[in-house]
């Protein structure tokens, strides 16, 4: 196909995709919909490859769609317009359940089944047995409660399967905000379904055929050019989640990876890992694979699209029963989106960066501290129950190769495209006051390109009293730098009981807040890239002038001493750095 209308037509695709996630931020009603954007959208073809997701959420969209689109088609063999389908099954190729997918097939006038459409949404609330969609310490899925749908039919002919929502609408805690959630889902499935079927139609679905095998081949060369960059090898990589329960003494994880730049693979395997946990942490088979990709992508994926096509370099190895591999039911898998998940992701990316210079990057700090909790309770306001997910200051980014972090990435699996709550928001929607939201100087990954700072959050109920269920990692294990570079700094919580003094909770639970009491989230930082005496003594000056850091830490850290108006002692500085510096 002619490059310039290759071009054109994955714009045009592109645009519906867009047009789908528009609608859901537009017409969703919780905050974790029109607030932070926790939902992703994709064209899927009628093989089963993915092939358009505009800016989605990797941890949503790299690997499950695929397999999601497989599950309906063997749940209903001949699709037919005006189907749609609910799914979240964690064991059939979803995410984990608390993230819904609307899925409907574009089928043209003569029946045959051209592509699929899909939209992916995080609930406020799924149905668990406790208010959070993170339910991390349950030790399978019955604990854990959540509402599944495995390829569940909910419109026949446009018209809707009310039998079944009515059994939803029993389960949810805010029917009404999870119905307007589910009305955005289903709108934009049809949107994207009737923009579809015009294309099809303007230009020929033989010309779409032909558009997808070159746009997939296309794709396959970018991965295939980047990886024969690389040198050829072979590494083993390792980390470990915090003490958690069901998992007292943490939970270790390792990959062993394949660089081969001839046959322009990379073959990553995590087979060798533990079995499945008594709690929520267990991946999906589409986390535990897409996990390891974003690693990937972090790594040397810059320009390339991530579509099913690029994803043929790429080959992730995964076991039956393992917990970062293929889960069996009935273990629960409420938390695979993040903790296990970012683990592995990080872990690709750092041994990346030890493996060649120029690629991959530190390690992301962790996510779903309190800061981004679930909070829930009753509005004295409106006199009504509430739950929803906040998404205050959490920053997590790492240092790279080339720059320092992206502050306010949240999480190594979202990829930055989660958005942070306005205070005035979440006060507005929620009977809560943000007390305190800031930096934290001096706990950056210190490095040549430094990771983001931890950030301090502090919040909580007015007139009644609060939910906060949240369950992080990274007080013991924070995130590491790399080739030199120095770890971010840990998360921690802390209760401020009315007397102002600080109570020390655990990395995860549901507490419960008094009118008076507050909250108080340290967030995790990420880690830095390089040697911290590396960074240039003028950049350092700048940190310290914008109060990123201190000047003790400038001096002792990166070895840059500065004189009392401000400006870099050269001769100092270089006394400094000719000296071993203390540890970050």
């Amino acid at each position: 196909m002619d490059g310039v209308r290759m071009a054109v037509l994955s714009s045009r695709m592109n645009v519906i995709v867009e047009g789908m996630m528009n609608t859901i931020f537009r017409s969703s009603r919780s905050g974790v919909l029109n607030a932070a954007h926790d939902f992703s959208c994709c064209i899927v073809s009628a093989d089963h490859q993915l092939v358009i997701g505009a800016e989605s959420l990797p941890i949503h969209m790299m690997s499950g769609p695929d397999l999601i689109s497989r599950a309906i088609v063997e749940a209903y063999p001949e699709p037919k317009r005006g189907d749609a389908y609910l799914h979240n099954s964690p064991y059939n190729g979803n995410s984990h359940a608390a993230d819904h997918c609307m899925v409907v097939p574009v089928v043209d006038e003569q029946g045959v089944h051209r592509f699929t459409i899909l939209a992916k949404a995080h609930q406020a609330d799924c149905g668990n047995s406790q208010p959070t969609t993170y339910m991390s310490n349950a030790r399978d899925v019955y604990e854990e409660g959540a509402l599944i749908f495995d390829a569940c039919r909910v419109q026949n002919d446009y018209k809707d399967a009310d039998d079944i929502l009515r059994m939803l609408k029993l389960r949810i805690r805010v029917p009404d905000q999870w119905w307007g959630d589910y009305l955005a889902l289903l709108g934009s499935v049809r949107l994207g379904e009737r923009r579809m079927l015009e294309l099809g139609e303007e230009i020929g679905w033989d010309v779409l055929d032909e558009f997808v095998v070159e746009w997939l081949n296309y794709s396959e060369n970018m991965m295939s050019e980047a990886i024969a960059k690389l040198p050829a090898g072979s590494f083993s990589a390792s980390t470990t989640h915090d003490p958690y329960p069901g998992a007292p003494d943490g939970v270790p994880i390792k990959v062993d990876v394949v660089v081969d730049p001839l046959a322009k693979r990379i073959d990553l395997d995590l087979r060798e890992n533990v079995d499945c946990l008594p709690n929520g942490l267990n991946l999906t088979e589409s986390t535990a694979r897409t996990a390891a990709m974003i690693g990937v992508f972090n790594s040397i994926g810059e320009g390339v699209p991530p579509n099913a096509g690029s994803l043929r370099r790429l080959d992730v190895a995964l076991r039956d029963n393992c917990a970062v591999g293929i889960p069996r039911h009935p273990h629960s898998c409420s938390a695979a989106t993040t903790n296990l998940a970012d683990r592995v992701s990080n872990m690709v990316q750092a041994a990346f960066a030890e493996y060649a210079e120029g690629v991959g990057m530190a390690e992301c700090g962790a996510v779903i501290p309190a800061a981004a909790a679930v909070v829930s309770g009753r509005d004295p306001r409106s006199d009504h129950d509430f739950v929803n997910q906040i998404f205050l200051a959490v920053t997590g980014g790492a240092g790279t190769p080339w720059t320092d972090a992206w502050l306010t990435i949240f999480h190594v699996g979202c990829g930055g495209m989660l958005r942070r709550d306005s205070i005035e928001g979440a006060e507005m929607a929620h009977p809560i006051l943000v007390r305190s939201q800031k930096l934290v100087q001096d706990t950056e990954g210190a490095g040549r390109y430094r990771g983001a700072p931890s950030a301090y959050v502090e919040y909580g109920p007015v007139g009644t009293t609060l939910s906060v269920a949240y369950g992080t990692d990274g007080a013991i294990n924070p995130a590491k730098g790399v080739r030199g570079g120095a770890a971010g700094g840990p998360s921690q919580h802390y209760r401020r009981l009315r007397d102002g003094s600080l109570e020390e909770l655990s990395q995860q639970g549901l507490i419960e807040l008094g009118d008076g009491e507050t909250i108080v989230s340290i967030t995790a930082g990420g880690g830095g890239y390089g040697d911290p005496a590396d960074r240039p003594a003028d950049v350092v000056q700048r940190d310290v002038h914008e109060r990123w850091i201190s000047a003790d830490r400038a001096m002792s850290v990166y070895g840059v001493a500065l004189d009392e108006a401000g400006a870099v002692d050269e001769k100092r500085t270089r006394e400094l750095r000719s000296e071993p510096l203390v540890d970050a």
